[in-house]
């Protein structure tokens, strides 16, 4: 059964180094998927975080001079936080790995599992890529020019490692996880995804080893002390220690299972297999879904700073504003593929979209209100066969935009379905001719321009109200351009589902010419 909040989740992201676009990807497209369930009036919880323990973690500590935990203070301080703050990122909480909340729930959890009798001690020898923190199969492997074997995702030599564990039977809950599947084909998404968890299941999997002995940087194991937890079953279970879990029953019943896990392609089997298994093991409803977002590509590399093409939000941000951001990735590129970045791309939508066909007709009608009606906003006189078609273009895009967005999490489609909607605002705009209007100061002449405006204005109104998950900054300052506050109340009140409802932006509001929405871009940085 769905608990009563919706409750989303990003990764927890590693914290060898500052964080780069495909972070921050995620953490905007959740960001993007909770406002809008806010909006909605849902009860909501938004959790991200930071996986701090590892040998990763230990080895990046030591090459910088400092305690793990020394460099995991920094980064979290001055980096991974300020960051999302910046993108406007409005999480309910932020969890650290080695907080005592998570760490002493870890240890539990585990306990349960090893008196239940799903561990039992071995040993285990094979290829370990530490930049994934996975032991590696066969078919995870790539050959180097030299003959070396290298991690496929991060193009480096994994290390041979033979070291006594303690290990979850994993072998044992194929059968049950390909029966969840089958009873849930919408738990793994996108359908490639499912397809890859599928097949590799299928396969028949090996026994986790969720302990390490040659290291000490992690959570120890409670009954053996000399190992610590392996970082990935630490790092799942995040997701239950941060919503109460063996601490708060009442609060963790209430919001967990987690209703989507939004995570990158490269960490689904962990979330789809492993996580899933360990909660059916210790008698835990799993979660409503896993949704793999495809990767940032640049120069056709992945994106991250093992392969240096890591680039900084903030040197977009900086150029761009932080709106137009959090539109251009979730609107460029269909959540769940691959998509590639670049300068020129972003820059023609940018200018094509944003401020030629969104940010032009917020002030073109502002103005015309302004000029032709001092600024109040006249009432509809007779609306005719073409504001009709307006009406209904918004009804449909709100019907679309909520499905897309809020069921679907299909991001791109949902904003082009608002997109496509500003387009028939203009398009209605220019057949409708206002400015000629205008000249005629008949009675009749004054009641179309007043019907004519109203329309477009009323237009803004819902559009406003559906890109507040998307862009609140803009959305705020067309809701106050608008005059919408007064008679509606704050644009975070409006229910999306509502949006459609013509004709609630009431004749009479303050119409203002504010700042432009999205201004005209500067040459690009050197």
């Amino acid at each position: 059964m769905p608990s009563p909040t919706y409750y989303v989740s990003t990764p927890i992201y590693y914290v060898n180094d500052a964080p780069h676009l495909g972070h921050a990807y995620t953490t905007v497209a959740g960001d993007v998927l909770t406002r809008w369930h806010r909006q909605r009036g849902e009860k909501v919880w938004y959790l991200t975080g930071t996986d701090e323990h590892g040998q990763k973690i230990m080895r990046t500590a030591e090459a910088n001079g400092v305690t793990p935990q020394e460099w995991c203070d920094k980064l979290v301080g001055e980096a991974w936080q300020p960051l999302w703050e910046h993108l406007n990122i409005k999480n309910d909480d932020f969890i650290r790995t080695t907080q005592k909340r998570h760490t002493d729930r870890v240890q539990e959890f585990v306990q349960d599992l090893y008196d239940k009798g799903e561990i039992y001690k071995g040993g285990y020898e094979g290829p370990y890529c530490v930049g994934c923190e996975e032991y590696k199969l066969p078919g995870d492997l790539i050959k180097a020019e030299d003959g070396s074997e290298l991690c496929a995702i991060h193009k480096k030599p994994v290390e041979l490692l033979k070291e006594e564990n303690y290990f979850f039977k994993l072998s044992e809950y194929g059968p049950k996880l390909l029966e969840f599947y089958e009873a849930n084909p919408g738990f793994i998404q996108p359908e490639s995804a499912r397809n890859e968890v599928l097949n590799f299941v299928r396969k028949g999997l090996q026994d986790l080893s969720i302990s390490r002995s040659t290291f000490d940087w992690g959570v120890p194991v409670p009954w053996d002390t000399e190992h610590v937890i392996y970082v990935w079953v630490d790092a799942l279970l995040n997701y239950a220690t941060a919503v109460g879990y063996g601490a708060d029953q009442a609060r963790f019943e209430e919001i967990f299972p987690a209703d989507v896990h939004l995570v990158g392609k490269d960490i689904l089997r962990f979330h789809a297999i492993i996580w899933p298994a360990m909660l059916m093991a210790n008698g835990l409803p799993v979660p409503g879904k896993v949704a793999a977002n495809g990767w940032l590509m640049v120069g056709g590399e992945k994106m991250s700073k093992s392969n240096l093409t890591g680039i900084k939000p903030q040197d977009l941000t900086a150029h761009f504003g932080v709106d137009a951001y959090r539109w251009y990735f979730l609107r460029a590129i269909a959540f769940g593929q691959d998509g590639s970045f670049s300068w020129e791309d972003f820059t023609a939508r940018y200018t094509s979209e944003l401020a030629n066909d969104y940010g032009n007709l917020a002030s073109r009608v502002a103005a015309m209100v302004g000029k032709y009606f001092g600024g109040e906003l006249p009432a509809a006189i007779a609306d005719g066969d073409a504001e009709k078609a307006v009406q209904d273009g918004l009804a449909n895009a709100v019907t679309e935009a909520d499905r897309r967005i809020g069921d679907e999490l299909d991001f791109q489609g949902g904003i082009l379905a608002v997109f496509d909607f500003v387009k028939q605002v203009n398009g209605y705009l220019t057949e409708q001719e206002p400015w000629k209007v205008a000249k005629d100061e008949t009675p009749e002449g004054r009641a179309r321009l007043a019907t004519i405006l109203y329309t477009a204005a009323e237009s803004l109104r819902g559009v406003a109200v559906l890109l507040n998950s998307v862009m609140p900054d803009t959305s705020q300052q067309l809701w106050d351009s608008l005059g919408a506050e007064a008679p509606l109340g704050s644009l975070a009140e409006q229910r999306v589902q509502d949006a459609g409802t013509w004709g609630l932006l009431p004749a009479g509001a303050k119409v203002t010419k504010g700042a432009v929405l999205f201004p005209r871009l500067e040459e690009k940085p050197a």
